[in-house]
């Protein structure tokens, strides 16, 4: 009786540890973009809302409840592309921080009895960073199950982000210098993520990988049109990002990234010259700037030709002080005057 009673047990232990060991992130969970949405709205001229998204995005939440979402920050969508194009290189600066990453840690017990509830609401503090910054925030979420292997993740309410807490206000500024417009200076961020429970011995999706539907928003392959070029060289003309040690044509480190993505978009603008201006503050001798202008337009164009930009696209001009985007008077106009600036000549 007593061998009969311990095999009894042991049937009844083999059958239940399985149940009472599974918690809500057994196996771990790998988000469904394309059923999934990260959108964003910014306010203009004090009261007009606009909606925009990321198409390209990727995450997962491990058996210990690690979250991990990444955002292609290239994949902006703001439904007009020459926006999409403001967005990457102005303000966001895709070239030198080209994604988002968003991480949390969620702590299984307050999960323990989603399968019961169907339903929660939990604070979830979370770490994103963004434009080179690290930042904490904590985000009211509705966790619903959907079914035993799918679940929806969403912000109650949209998340309040000051740009100035990312270092962003001064794309804020190129912004709102190219669009004529004021912006305020807070984004709305909202997040409505759908996860999927991954199959136990299947291969997890690499961090990174991107699996939304990007095409809408990324850029296309091949050619740009004569508009598409000449709109991105003006847009890339106003976000300040060549820049040289003081006094010279040196090139700094931070102006290659740029000028990587700059080389790429001459390549797909097939046959056109692009006049490589270089401009000055009014600091100093006339003779002195214009003779650095000339030399700073030079550096980039050979940096351009050494990225395979055939030497008869480029046209090297230095126009000194001679053509200022504002009045010399302050510390700020004159770092707007100093700058490198791109044009299609035919």
């Amino acid at each position: 009786m007593f061998r009969l009673t311990l095999s009894l047990l042991t049937v009844f232990l083999l059958f239940t540890r399985p149940a009472l060991a599974a918690g809500p992130f057994e196996h771990g969970w790998h988000l469904n973009a394309e059923s999934s949405a990260i959108r964003f709205i910014s306010i203009k001229k004090g009261s007009i809302a606009e909606s925009s998204r990321f198409a390209a995005f990727s995450g997962s939440i491990s058996e210990l409840g690690e979250a991990r979402v990444q955002i292609a920050l290239d994949s902006v969508d703001t439904s007009i592309d020459l926006r999409n194009v403001r967005m990457r290189f102005l303000f966001f600066e895709t070239f030198t921080y080209p994604e988002a990453v968003i991480t949390a840690r969620i702590d299984p017990a307050q999960l323990a009895d989603l399968a019961a509830v169907q339903r929660k609401q939990i604070e979830l503090p979370v770490t994103l960073s963004l434009h080179g910054v690290s930042a904490e925030v904590t985000a009211p979420v509705a966790v619903t199950l959907l079914n035993k292997d799918r679940v929806a993740v969403a912000t109650v309410q949209p998340i309040i982000l000051k740009l100035e807490d990312f270092a962003l206000n001064p794309g804020r500024e190129k912004l709102e210098e190219a669009a004529g417009v004021t912006i305020t200076p807070v984004g709305l961020v909202s997040l409505d993520l759908m996860f999927d429970r991954t199959a136990p011995g299947s291969t997890p999706v690499p961090a990174g990988t991107v699996t939304a539907g990007a095409a809408t928003a990324l850029e296309s392959d091949g050619d740009f049109s004569r508009e598409a070029c000449t709109g991105r060289f003006e847009i890339l003309s106003r976000s300040r990002s060549v820049n040289f040690a003081p006094s010279t044509a040196r090139l700094n480190a931070g102006s290659r990234d740029f000028l990587e993505s700059l080389s790429d978009i001459i390549r797909r603008c097939p046959g056109m010259v692009v006049e490589v201006g270089g401009h000055t503050d009014s600091q100093g001798k006339a003779a002195w700037n214009m003779q650095l202008s000339e030399k700073r337009a030079a550096a980039v164009n050979s940096y351009l030709q050494s990225k395979g930009i055939p030497s008869e696209r480029l046209v090297a001009v230095g126009y000194g002080e001679t053509t200022p985007l504002v009045p010399n008077d302050t510390v700020q106009n004159r770092a707007k005057n100093r700058r490198i600036e791109f044009k299609v000549l035919n």
